[in-house]
This record gives C-alpha cells, sequence and structure tokens, in this order.
C-alpha cells in the first residue's frame, strides 16, 4: 500500500513547525539564561562594589567628629596636648585609607566653587557681597562618594546675591 503524498506532505508540515516552535523555545531559554548570568554577574559586581555602602554611610558622622575635633582645636589647645591631637590626626588619617580602599572618596567643596545639586546639599542661601547667586559661601560638611555613586552630599550655604 502507498501512502497519500498529500497526507505525507501535512505530515511533514506539522514536523517542520513543531521542529520550529521547538527551535525557538530552545533559542528563548537560551536568551533567558544568558540574561539571568548577565544580571547575577552584575548584582555581584555591584554588592562587591557598593554592599559596604550602609557601614560607610555610618562611619561618615565619625568622620565628620574627628574632622570637627581637629578644627576646633586653638594654638594653646595644639602645644598643650599635642600627643593627643596627633593620635585624633593619626586616627582621621587611617579612616581615610580605609575610606579609599574601599572606594569612598571625601568630596571638599571650596569656598567660592559653583553650586552642584549632584553633590551638594544647600542648607541655605543668604545674599553675601562680592558673590554671585549660586556660589558656595560655607561648608558644613564634607560629601561622600563610594566609587561613581553618591553616599552623602556635601551641606553647604550657598549666595543668593545677584551678583555685581
Amino acid at each position: 500500500m502507498l501512502e497519500d503524498p498529500l497526507a505525507q506532505d501535512d505530515a511533514l508540515d506539522a514536523l517542520t513547525a513543531e521542529r520550529d516552535e521547538l527551535r525557538d523555545k530552545w533559542m528563548r531559554a537560551l536568551a533567558d539564561a544568558e540574561n539571568a548570568r548577565k544580571r547575577a554577574d552584575k548584582e555581584r559586581r555591584d554588592a562587591e562594589q557598593y554592599g559596604g555602602s550602609r557601614l560607610a554611610r555610618d562611619l561618615l558622622p565619625v568622620h565628620d567628629a574627628l574632622t570637627r575635633a581637629l578644627a576646633a582645636a586653638t594654638d594653646e589647645q595644639r602645644e598643650a596636648a599635642s600627643a593627643l591631637l596627633e593620635g585624633v590626626e593619626l586616627t582621621l588619617r587611617e579612616l581615610e585609607s580605609v575610606f579609599s580602599k574601599h572606594g569612598i572618596t571625601v568630596l571638599r567643596p571650596e569656598l567660592g566653587e559653583k553650586f552642584d545639586p549632584t553633590f551638594h546639599e544647600a542648607m541655605f542661601e543668604a545674599p553675601v557681597p562680592n558673590t554671585t547667586a549660586g556660589e558656595i559661601i560655607q561648608v558644613m560638611d564634607n560629601g561622600f562618594r563610594i566609587h561613581d555613586r553618591l553616599l552623602r552630599p556635601a551641606k553647604v550655604g550657598v549666595s543668593s546675591n545677584p551678583g555685581n
């Protein structure tokens, strides 16, 4: 008995359609697996770079306190307690060294620098003679970045003077 050629064509068409459907599913599964691998790799890199962000944020007030302690010391205090102040300076340098090792940088805005909302937080505005609007007139706290992300903006005062 010979089979009907139309039935063979239908069977071949059905097998071809099934093959194409399975190939499509396989390609999609392959793409999903590659995307999952890339996503996991990115998450791993982010965890390595930014995993310590919470701890770093918790240490920022320690940096602030040490910096303020050194800035507040008078010349008489520096003479009378030079060893103590040297210890505070060494502690601050060690903290900054640890920060550097983990990709944390201190943002130290300068007076007269242009206010940048990306890195600065304006705490107040005041009209100050001989300045133009948007210039930093006071720095309350330094800012910090971890790699390319902002941990904390620098807290600054900004001139509202329209300028000359």
